[in-house]
């Protein structure tokens, strides 16, 4: 494998020795080695990505700059917009965990920042190892402690999130994150040299670089084995949000002035390829070249090697391209107003090139040309032909069928199987994790994280708008059919946002798959771009930001289950038609609007892990069913007939149930009784069918108006399941056998026991 990855190497300096007719210089090399590499060029991924539906009627921005942008409605006068952005930081958060996880939230808040937006909200979807083991333990902790002494320095709300804890994230872990901003749609600044901009100045912003975060961009494109994840560990930036703080709100500041004086601005991030990847295509994707002086990069030392001053990810700067008219203002704002240089040391806004007509991007070093080349050679990408295997779907054998048969029909539904479906470690409580996010900071803040199956958000002040934040992906379901699961995790993470009440409006993805060089993880990763593609559509909620992780694998070929993990955004037109999954009051009806697969389907569930269920299929979705089923609750909480709403997930009824009876533990203290089907199912695997699977939909409380809404509504997507209850327990109707029956407040135990001692040894 060595050999191999010398000789693409060679092939690729061959390739630009051909192109600029001689040999590259060291500063060329590795400036082609970030801009080149999968994290930036997306060259494995960008043909599929393509069929991705981007467009819609509330889509402002598609994917193609930092970040998207979608409509979120009108207020006095004024059209706003929801910009968000979804990157990953898997690497980095696996060797050096606090760093990793922190710059990871650095990263996408610049995303949204250079946008013009104003931050509003975070959401972290994160992925590990068994909590068993001490180093996967060691590794969560610390991506929880970064993620939130990140987001809570610099004042933003974590509002959304979800935790899974799968063998197959032990040598890898996930930390995806999404941000949201606030912007008015007329007064969006894009990640380009604006038109007419030749002779315009690149102004630099923030921390002064250093040597960490050299080569950060091709370590996220390399297997990861215990000696390069140890030799790379300089490749993780360093965090500081206590600068970025000072950065963002100076950054207000300067929008504002660049609104008074009607200036249209470019603004970008810097990440991956540090001043050479940002400037070169602020500058390229304007139709321009750039000059940039290496000198007037301030920098934390002396005798910073050029190489590493032109592609080092040091944290926290992000770049301007302004009319030289404008930039005292500019500089002013930064270090004088705002005191860059007082807040860290070195820290400032400086001037370090210049917006050219010509085709070429050119550094300079100590007078010398250290770098000249074709912008678009540079920025253009390159395309890898990747193989992969088309992903077969084989129904179980009859070996398999009759196996599964067998564990279904030895299924003994008691109430020791509900404690160990609500124990089970994909159901437990979160609050361990969630508490250590601020998620009501700035006071905006409708439905913190963990209240609901989507976190809400009032962005501006005043106003009724609101938006909500729901996620989606699962490793057990990535194991059986990656199309499939892509498609699941669409529905989930729409179903979240409708299950507060808002109204789909956009999706964002993040693509987290193995070496894309094995044609079997290509393959997967394909199968979920279509998954991705078909859920997305069938429910017409277009994609307008996303990435993709590739080598997630050890160097032993274990690769990670391949997770294709969505947000959605939804609006919401008045905050106070909003509910959460807590119970409102004794004696209401409760129902179940149809799940978006089979009450038969089974596969990647809890109940399949616990009982040893081989591998039981997916299956198709049925998509009349999941629209029916959130158009109806959508309108029936708007409409005031819906009560509360729970998402139908992991653990299934049973599971959804329990959650919405324990919300109301410190009071009214409500419990439930269960009679799905008039309580006629009587044989234990019935009941598992009925009140285990997995296939989505949701269960809610109706309230007074909803026979009226339902008779005015219709929907053959809606059945009866219970009622509500004074007495605090949880009860399922058997037939002519005894009612299960559990105790809430037990239930309650064992479903916060599991992580209860997160931050405690392993052993403890």
């Amino acid at each position: 494998m060595p050999e191999l990855v010398e000789d693409v190497r060679l092939d690729r300096e061959r390739a630009i020795a051909r192109r600029l007719g001689r040999e590259p210089t060291s500063v060329e090399l590795h400036a082609f080695d970030a801009q080149w590499s999968e994290h930036c060029s997306y060259k494995s991924s960008r043909v599929h990505l393509a069929r991705l539906p981007t467009q819609g009627p509330d889509v402002i921005l598609g994917p193609g700059e930092d970040a998207g942008a979608v409509r979120l409605g009108a207020w006095e006068g004024e059209t706003y917009a929801i910009v968000v952005a979804h990157e990953s930081h898997n690497h980095p958060s696996q060797v050096v965990p606090f760093e990793g996880a922190a710059t990871g939230i650095g990263g996408i808040v610049r995303d949204v920042l250079c946008m013009g937006a104003r931050l509003i909200a975070l959401a972290d979807p994160l992925r590990f190892g068994p909590l068993g083991d001490p180093h996967s333990r060691y590794v969560a902790q610390g991506v929880v402690d970064g993620v939130a002494a990140y987001g809570n320095a610099i004042g933003v709300p974590t509002i959304a999130g979800d935790v899974f804890f799968h063998e197959g994230f032990a040598d890898n872990c996930l930390v995806n994150v999404v941000a949201l901003g606030i912007v008015k749609e007329s007064e969006i600044i894009h990640s380009s040299a604006p038109a007419g901009s030749e002779g315009w100045d690149i102004v630099l912003v923030g921390k002064a670089t250093d040597r960490s975060g050299f080569g950060g961009a091709a370590f996220s494109s390399l297997v990861l084995d215990e000696k390069d994840a140890e030799a790379n560990k300089g490749a993780v930036q360093v965090p500081d949000p206590f600068l970025k703080n000072v950065i963002m709100r100076a950054s207000y500041r300067a929008f504002e002035i660049v609104r008074e004086l009607g200036l249209t601005v470019g603004f970008k991030d810097l990440g991956a390829g540090g001043i050479m990847g940002c400037t070169a295509e602020l500058a390229a994707s304007g139709g321009f070249g750039a000059c940039i002086d290496l000198d007037l990069c301030p920098t934390s030392q002396p005798n910073v090697p050029p190489e590493v001053i032109a592609v080092g990810e040091t944290q926290e700067r992000l770049a301007w391209v302004v009319p030289p008219s404008f930039t005292p203002r500019l500089l002013q704002i930064y270090n004088e107003e705002f005191s860059l240089p007082q807040i860290a040391r070195h820290a400032q806004a400086a001037v370090i090139g210049r917006i050219t007509g010509e085709t070429d991007y050119v550094m300079t070093h100590e007078g010398e040309e250290v770098m000249h080349v074709p912008i678009d050679f540079l920025t253009g990408g390159i395309a890898a032909d990747r193989a992969y295997e088309t992903l077969e779907r084989r129904p179980p054998d009859e070996t398999t069928r009759r196996r599964q048969a067998e564990a279904l029909a030895a299924l003994r539904v008691d109430e020791e199987l509900g404690f160990r479906i609500v124990g089970h470690h994909d159901v437990a409580s979160r609050r361990a994790i969630y508490e250590r996010f601020d998620s009501v900071v700035r006071g905006a803040t409708s439905i913190p994280s963990g209240y609901a199956d989507a976190g809400v958000i009032v962005p501006i002040p005043g106003s009724a708008l609101a938006v909500a934040l729901g996620l989606g992906g699962n490793p057990r379901y990535s194991g059986l059919d990656p199309h499939y699961a892509a498609e699941h995790a669409v529905c989930e993470a729409v179903r979240n946002v409708v299950a507060v009440g808002a109204r789909p409006i956009a999706l964002t993805d993040c693509l987290n798959f193995g070496n894309p060089e094995d044609a079997r993880q290509m393959g997967e990763f394909v199968a979920a771009v279509e998954g991705l593609r078909v859920a997305a559509t069938e429910l017409g909620v277009p994609f307008v930001s996303g990435n993709v992780s590739f080598y997630n694998q050890t160097a032993v070929g274990r690769a990670i289950p391949g997770s294709a993990i969505v947000a959605c955004v939804g609006a919401i037109d008045d905050v106070a038609n909003t509910v959460t999954p807590a119970f409102r009051g004794p004696e209401n009806a409760l129902y179940y609007a149809c799940a978006s697969r089979g009450p038969g389907a089974l596969g990647g569930s809890v109940l399949a892990d616990l009982i040893g269920l081989e591998r039981p299929p997916l299956g198709p979705i049925d998509y009349a069913c999941a629209r029916s089923a959130c158009d109806f609750v959508r309108a029936g909480i708007a409409a005031g007939a819906i009560l509360s709403a729970h998402d139908v997930s992991d653990g299934g009824v049973f599971a959804a149930v329990a959650e919405m009876a324990f919300a109301t533990r410190r009071g009214p203290r409500l419990g439930a009784a269960l009679n799905l089907h008039g309580g006629g199912l009587e044989r234990d695997e019935e009941l598992g069918l009925a009140f285990f699977n997995e296939g989505g939909g949701f269960v809610f409380e109706a309230g007074p108006g909803f026979a009226e809404f339902h008779r005015i509504w219709g929907s053959a997507a809606v059945r009866e399941l219970g009622t509500t209850t004074r007495q605090f327990d949880l009860r399922i109707e058997r037939g002519s056998r005894p009612p299960l029956r559990w105790s809430v407040d037990e239930l309650y135990d064992a479903w916060a026991a599991p992580l209860r001692s997160f931050y405690e040894s392993a052993a403890g």
